[in-house]
């Protein structure tokens, strides 16, 4: 993960509550930021202007949900490769052109390269596995979910 200057400069005390609520669940209604906005105490431009600053600063790295994509017919797997470090970037590159592909990172193993594939249609899981491995000249590994375990993780801020 990269930090820049801006991501270690200290929280107030609005971006401390917005983090650390909305960590529990969001408002399931036709204006979802106005309403968590209101349950802040803060109209929905100053929730939205706080996020993409969040953001931006690289304090948080995603917002959004999480899906259950199996129930709607598609697939997240975690994929993985040997990227030689000489090619290492054009094979990172490579792999993060495909809109399938959720996210990267490296790791210290022979399998230095892992990524998450979130396919719409479960059926079509192979052939985009097959076009990055080609785009990527690496074998690509396949590590589909045997079981799901729900990890409630909750960071105070």
């Amino acid at each position: 993960m990269r930090h820049n200057d801006a991501s270690l400069m200290p929280l107030d005390d609005t971006d401390r509550l917005i983090i650390n609520r909305l960590q529990d669940g969001f408002p399931l209604v036709s204006r979802p930021y106005a309403a968590a906005a209101a349950a802040l105490g803060l109209d929905e431009d100053t929730l939205l202007a706080r996020l993409d600053a969040l953001l931006a600063r690289g304090v948080l790295t995603r917002f959004g949900p999480l899906f259950q994509i199996e129930r709607a017919g598609g697939r997240f797997v975690l994929c993985a490769c040997h990227a030689p470090a000489e090619r290492f970037d054009a094979i990172v590159d490579a792999i993060n052109a495909f809109p399938e592909v959720a996210h990267n990172y490296a790791r210290e193993h022979h399998l230095n390269l892992w990524f998450v594939v979130a396919i719409e249609f479960a059926g079509t899981l192979d052939d985009t596995l097959v076009r990055i491995a080609a785009a990527a000249g690496v074998p690509v590994l396949p590590f589909p979910k045997q079981r799901e375990f729900i990890v409630h993780l909750r960071l105070e801020a």
